[in-house]
This record gives structure tokens, C-alpha cells and sequence, in this order.
């Protein structure tokens, strides 16, 4: 049986228990009862899911679905200039994270070769080279310095720029318009410009791609007759924003957390080899990508409560992530643990396509940042770091860090 609790009207946003924290209220919730109902600021009721083994089956379970224009688009918090509830958006060509099968099936196999383990593998080298070109540029600056503008973001832009075939030089297009594309309080209007200005550069640049191919994603995407324009530039969108933004987040986020928890950062600058689970556990303890939304498409039982066809389903993989039922003292840092099956690359046929691109981008920027500056430090108190809580990925907007010169 579940215990009876107060319905949440709206989702608990506010990181009210720490940087690194979910909100207290999300916690609470998940203790009592892991699918909630909550009700929306028009009065709908949905339901918030909050428990490892929910969200897992939640999104392995194709009947929740994950299009945008099959219903009432319900905003979970309030936001201002935003209405309580919208019409439903219309179904955006070739973004295939917003589709289900079979058009989700389609698009997704053209990219899944690009992506493969082996081929991100043979990609690592170039990686590293890149990442300690950025750290050499970093090291000629005089401290202290935004850890973000000076790393965090440069290295996976000049990767999936790289990728993709996308002009570094563009990247105050991309990284300006894509930035306002996430913000949460914003009208539908500011948004929309955002993502057209995007969307009005990609078209040319795919355009291009499809007249002259290059040695690049976007051409060998491009040389596939049966995807039109409009699907060329969906998923370039999709891959450019994805690509940079939570990669950007975690490096700059986790060494704010590294530098917090100063034994554990002591255990990783001493043993090196404890990058890579160092690396599950900050994408664990930290879930940039928290929020995501599904509409059932059925009537469905899901953690002993049934989830009436229509209801908008929000998802919580930080609380998942923190859930002690999956995870042992899941609220403290330890780079020593092997942190497996978290779902901070969501799970299911939408589990994120990058993922291994990004695991390699973080072990190198994580491994070349405590080599290369040894004595690294914030260069202003904590609770002065500016959080990214207006934002739909989490992170800092800024890192001011500092170090002592050899």
C-alpha cells in the first residue's frame, strides 16, 4: 500500500538541499511513494516517478510515449509568459528524441554506426589531443579564470563540431542560440527564435553538405536520398545541442563537486586509474539531464499505481540515481564505486546514442585537468557559484577557479 502524502502541485524544482542535491521535496516523495500523482498548474493530474526500478521500467516501456503532439503539453512548474497548458506541439522533422517507433526506429539507424563503441574508440586519441590543446591554452592564462568559457565548454564544442563537420569559428551561433533554447522561464516566442536561428543556420549548412559532401556526420547523413532537408537539419540540431551541452555541464559541475569533496579528489589525483569510475559516479551523484517527459498511451500499471491513457508522466533520473533501493549511501560521492546501471543516459530505445563519446570526453578532461593543474581551487566561496537552476540541463554558468603558477 501506498502511504498517503500531499499531492505536489507542480514539480519541486528548488535545489533546496545543496549544489549537488536533488530538491528535498523530490527525495521525500520518492521515499513514500516512487510514482506520485502531482497535479499541473491548469489542474490536470499526472504523475512524477521518482524510484530506480519505475523509471527504468517506465522508459523501457515503448507505450509511454515520448511525441510531443499526441497531447496537452502540461508545464510542470510555473513560468512566467508560459500558459499552464499549450496545444500540442507539432511532431519537429528529424528530431527523433521527440518520436516513436517506427520513425524514431528509422532515423536512429542512421546514426548508430557513427556512434558504435569500436568507432568512438579509434576516436579517443584525438580526443586526448584535443583536450590537453585546450588545457595548454588554459595554462597561458593568468588566474583565475572561468573554468567553463576556458574548458569546460571549448572541448566537446570542438569535438562534435569536429564530428559533425560544423565550423568551430560558428560556435558563438550554436553555443548563444542553443544556450537559450534551454532556458526554462522564457516565452514560447524567445524559445522559437532560438531554435530558428538554429535551425536557419543548419539548413544552409546541410544544404551544403548535400551539394558537396565532405569527411564528416553531417555529409554521410547528408548522402541518404531518403532524408529531406527538414529531418537533415532535426537531427543536426539534436546532435549539435546534445553533443556540447551536457558534456559542457559535467565537466565544469564535477570538478565544482571534486573540489568540494577534497578527500575524494585526493584519491582520484592519486590513483589516475580511478578515472573512469570516477567518471559513472560524478554522471550518477550529479545527473545534468534530470527532467524528461512521456504520455501514456494506455492505461498502464507502474510501480503498484495505474497510469490513466492521456496522463503526462515527468521522470526524475537524478532522484533514480540517488534512489538507496539501487544504489548503497546513494547521497555521498565515491569515486571508488563502480556505479553500474545508473540511468543518467536515460534507458530503453531512447538510451542516449553519445554516450560513449561522452564517457571518453569526460575521462580525458577529467585526467588532464588534475595532472595539469595540480593545486586547482575555486577562487571564490562556494555558495557564490552561479547554479544553472534556470536552465533544463544543470550545471554552473560560471566556475571562477584558480591555481599557483610553477
Amino acid at each position: 500500500m501506498t502511504q498517503t502524502v500531499p499531492v505536489p502541485h507542480g514539480l519541486p524544482m528548488e535545489r533546496n538541499a545543496g549544489p549537488f542535491a536533488p530538491p528535498r521535496e523530490i527525495t521525500r516523495l520518492r521515499e513514500v511513494r516512487p510514482v506520485s500523482p502531482m497535479l499541473f498548474p491548469d489542474g490536470h493530474e499526472g504523475w512524477l516517478v521518482t524510484g530506480y526500478d519505475a523509471v527504468r521500467k517506465l522508459m523501457a516501456d515503448t507505450r509511454f510515449s515520448s511525441r510531443q503532439d499526441i497531447g496537452i503539453v502540461h508545464v510542470p512548474y510555473e513560468t512566467p509568459g508560459m500558459p499552464a497548458a499549450t496545444e500540442p506541439s507539432p511532431q519537429i522533422p528529424g528530431l527523433f528524441i521527440a518520436m516513436d517507433p517506427p520513425d524514431h526506429t528509422r532515423l536512429r539507424r542512421k546514426l548508430t554506426g557513427a556512434f558504435t563503441v569500436k568507432r568512438m574508440k579509434q576516436l579517443e586519441e584525438h580526443i586526448i589531443e584535443i583536450t590537453e590543446r585546450q588545457l595548454d591554452e588554459m595554462a597561458r592564462l593568468t588566474p583565475p579564470v572561468d573554468l567553463v568559457k576556458a574548458f569546460a565548454l571549448p572541448v566537446p564544442s570542438l569535438v562534435i563540431c569536429e564530428l559533425l563537420g560544423v565550423p568551430y569559428a560558428d560556435r558563438e551561433t550554436f553555443q548563444v542560440n542553443s544556450a537559450q533554447f534551454l532556458v526554462k522561464d522564457q516565452t514560447l516566442e524567445e524559445k522559437m527564435a532560438a531554435f530558428g536561428a538554429m535551425n536557419t543556420y543548419l539548413a544552409e549548412l546541410v544544404t551544403r553538405k548535400r551539394a558537396e559532401p565532405g569527411d564528416d556526420l553531417l555529409s554521410d547523413l547528408a548522402r541518404h536520398d531518403d532524408l529531406s532537408i527538414e529531418e537533415l537539419v532535426g537531427i543536426a540540431f539534436l546532435l549539435l545541442l546534445a553533443g556540447h551541452e551536457t558534456t559542457a555541464n559535467m565537466l565544469a559541475l564535477g570538478t565544482f563537486a571534486l573540489l568540494e569533496h577534497p578527500d575524494q579528489l585526493a584519491e582520484l589525483r592519486a590513483d589516475p586509474d580511478l578515472v573512469p569510475d570516477a567518471v559513472e559516479e560524478l554522471m550518477r551523484y550529479l545527473s545534468v539531464a534530470d527532467i524528461f517527459y512521456r504520455y501514456a498511451t494506455d492505461d498502464i500499471e507502474l510501480g503498484g499505481e495505474t497510469i490513466g491513457k492521456g496522463s503526462t508522466v515527468v521522470v526524475s533520473l537524478l532522484a533514480a540515481n540517488r534512489d538507496p533501493q539501487r544504489f548503497d549511501e546513494p547521497d555521498t560521492l565515491d569515486v571508488h564505486r563502480k556505479a553500474r546501471g545508473l540511468v543518467s543516459f536515460g534507458h530503453g530505445i531512447h538510451q542516449c546514442l553519445g554516450q560513449q563519446l561522452a564517457r571518453i570526453e569526460m575521462r580525458a578532461g577529467f585526467a588532464g585537468l588534475l595532472r595539469r593543474f595540480p593545486t586547482l581551487a575555486l577562487a571564490i566561496p562556494a555558495d557564490e557559484v552561479k547554479l544553472r537552476t534556470d536552465m533544463n540541463i544543470y550545471g554552473v554558468h560560471e566556475l571562477p577557479v584558480t591555481w599557483t603558477a610553477r
